[in-house]
């Protein structure tokens, strides 16, 4: 690879090593317990939701991108 994606690639690691720490921590202090001791229904449960949110936060944008604001 060039030397610029290179730099590139570091730099989303960087930033995604940042944004997980931050996220689990903030996830662990909201929501207590371990999560690895939830069972597996309610993980899958909880990664659904975290996918339809994401879908939600996606199309949202597109419309805003679009110009749609209401």
């Amino acid at each position: 690879m060039k030397a610029s994606q290179e730099a590139h690639l570091e730099r989303i690691k960087s930033g995604f090593v940042a944004l997980v720490d931050r996220k689990y921590r903030a996830g662990a202090a909201e929501h207590g317990g371990v999560l690895l001791e939830l069972s597996e229904e309610v993980l899958v449960d909880e990664a659904i939701g975290e996918a339809v949110d994401q879908v939600v936060y996606l199309l949202s944008l597109k419309e805003l991108l679009a110009g749609r604001r209401s």
